[in-house]
């Protein structure tokens, strides 16, 4: 084989074993990355319900399609923790990246807005132990609010986690509740783990529904 080619092909090689290390490196990093505890109700498959106790989250409101507001939620919130976008002490990262449309579903099943069309509301988890008072305060567009203890329905799926994927999980898991007799009582949410650096496959998202 000709000493070029040869070469070429080390160093494509090379480069593919930096990348699989490097990927490798943000996979494990990211997975160890503190989220809330919870205690699992039931288990089926890639089914779940979950008791979450109250944990408390910095949450920002983003008009636009789903994608683009999960981005733009998400630096933002990424500000505020890093102290990019005020003073005072660094927060550490935490997973997941909660997304919801804030939308509720009464008791006679009608659905009602607690937000305005078209908007997404995007949430950190605070780390473990933090109360809104002893946290840094939050610059204008971001608030910290403390959800209470629930109980939650859980789909886990890896790949690409685009709005067709999204509805599909949904779907499955709304059918699953359907035969256990449980009754949602908002519209999802949606968990996210991953960076966008971490490939696809190795991706680890979740579609929520909170129950009554």
């Amino acid at each position: 084989m000709d000493k070029t080619i040869q070469r070429g092909l080390a160093a494509g090689a090379a480069i593919v074993g930096a990348a699989l290390v490097g990927g490798a490196i943000y996979y494990f990093r990211e997975k160890a990355t503190p989220g809330p505890e919870y205690r699992v109700l039931a288990t089926e498959g890639d089914f779940e319900v979950r008791a979450y106790p109250d944990i408390v989250v910095a949450e920002t409101m983003v008009t636009g399609p789903r994608k683009e507001a999960l981005s733009q939620g998400f630096r933002a919130l990424a500000g505020y923790i890093f102290a990019k976008s005020r003073d005072g002490e660094e927060l550490p990262m935490t997973v997941p990246v909660l997304q919801d449309s804030g939308q509720a579903i009464a008791a006679d099943g009608m659905m009602f807005d607690d937000t305005a069309e078209g908007r997404w509301r995007v949430r950190f988890v605070m780390p473990e132990g933090r109360e809104p008072g002893d946290l840094p305060e939050p610059p204008p567009g971001i608030e910290l609010v403390e959800v209470p203890a629930r109980r939650v329905a859980a789909i886990k799926f890896a790949g690409v986690a685009d709005d067709d994927r999204l509805i599909e999980q949904e779907d499955l898991l709304r059918g699953w509740l359907q035969r256990r007799g449980e009754h949602v009582s908002r519209e999802p949410e949606y968990a996210f783990y991953n960076s966008p650096m971490i490939p696809p496959p190795l991706r680890r998202s979740e579609v929520l529904l909170p129950l009554d």
